[in-house]
């Protein structure tokens, strides 16, 4: 072998490995830049809760950000046979390197410091304020403002629950050191109701009191945290996701879906 093929040789070799790590960096390896080419393979938590995904059961559309990811998916131009759901961990899903899935949707507000690590879409959702209380509790049937403005309402210090009160409601609540101190106090009788963004009421309602309900939503104001799909650092996807978004948030979609599952399913109504 001449000295001139070897370093023929030797440089394709190197082109072929570049493209390979490559592929591996950003976790895809198919001509569309997915995974698996023709399948766009969609991840979420483990276990996934309502009213993001009804039943944990990712495939069934049914649930907010089960239903968004399948819109987005359709806009992308991918049946829904052709999408494939994974499971993975919250801090996985934003730490640095390769991944096996192309999307990943589980309550991931937009960061700049996440940003460095993976990809982030545009917003899909942006939180509002809502109001906790208990099935027991005075507070549980007033869902208006009028009449949840005459209950003791508690918010966590520092939180932007507080200002949200205070311009919505006219009232001044109580502050409590965390959203735990506040769970207790109502739990005790302190306090009617808590005000917090609306993912956490969901948690708080499930997963911390007995006979816990998230009985109203204050209007959307645009100030709350924004939630987006997470993908592998520098994804071929991340434009066109972003451009799936906009047409879903253009002909009214993503209000659509936000207003099905988390208002008219969970019963949680607007306060007016």
């Amino acid at each position: 072998m001449t000295r001139s093929l070897r370093l023929t040789l030797a440089v394709a070799t190197a082109a072929v490995a570049a493209l390979a790590l490559s592929a591996c960096a950003s976790g895809s390896s198919s001509a569309d830049g997915t995974v698996t080419d023709g399948k766009l393979t969609i991840a979420t938590g483990q276990p996934a809760y309502s009213p993001w995904v009804e039943d944990n059961k990712p495939q069934s559309g049914k649930g907010f950000e089960s239903a968004v990811a399948y819109a987005v998916a359709k806009e992308m131009g991918y049946a829904k046979s052709d999408v494939v759901w994974k499971r993975s961990t919250f801090d996985s899903a934003i730490a640095p390197g390769p991944k096996d899935w192309d999307l990943n949707i589980q309550q991931f507000s937009i960061d700049a410091k996440r940003k460095k690590a993976v990809d982030m879409s545009t917003p899909y959702y942006t939180t509002t304020q809502a109001v906790v209380t208990t099935k027991s509790s005075k507070a549980a049937d007033h869902t208006t403002i009028d009449a949840l403005k005459k209950d003791a309402i508690g918010v966590a210090t520092g939180s932007t629950s507080i200002a949200s009160v205070k311009s919505v409601l006219g009232v001044t609540p109580q502050v409590f050191n965390s959203n735990d101190d506040a769970v207790l106090a109502l739990k005790s009788g302190q306090i009617d109701a808590i005000v917090t963004d609306l993912p956490t009421a969901f948690t708080m309602a499930s997963a911390q009191l007995d006979d816990g309900t998230v009985s109203a939503q204050f209007p959307a104001d645009g100030k709350g945290d924004q939630f987006g799909f997470v993908l592998p650092k520098a994804s071929e996807l991340t434009s066109k996701v972003d451009k799936a978004l906009a047409a879903l948030q253009k002909d009214g979609t993503l209000e659509d879906l936000q207003t099905k599952w988390l208002s008219s399913e969970t019963g949680t109504s607007v306060l007016k």
